[in-house]
């Protein structure tokens, strides 16, 4: 998780987001991609889903978490 965790800091940092990642700004930032991830099941079923797509928004629910 460490290792995870370092690679997410060094993304932020090379492109100077520090200033951004605040308690509200990140939580806005979850929602909005919570929200993209649950786009990708809008008027299907779930298997119906694209799972490269679910993968793609799910990595970013986990990143601002």
């Amino acid at each position: 998780m460490d290792e995870i965790i370092n690679k997410l800091r060094e993304f932020r940092d090379e492109r100077d987001w520090k200033k951004f990642h605040n308690p509200k700004d990140l939580a806005l930032a979850l929602n909005i991609e919570s929200s993209e991830l649950l786009e990708v099941f809008l008027w299907k079923s779930s298997e119906d889903a694209d799972i490269e797509k679910v993968k793609e928004e799910l990595a970013d629910v986990f990143a601002y978490c």
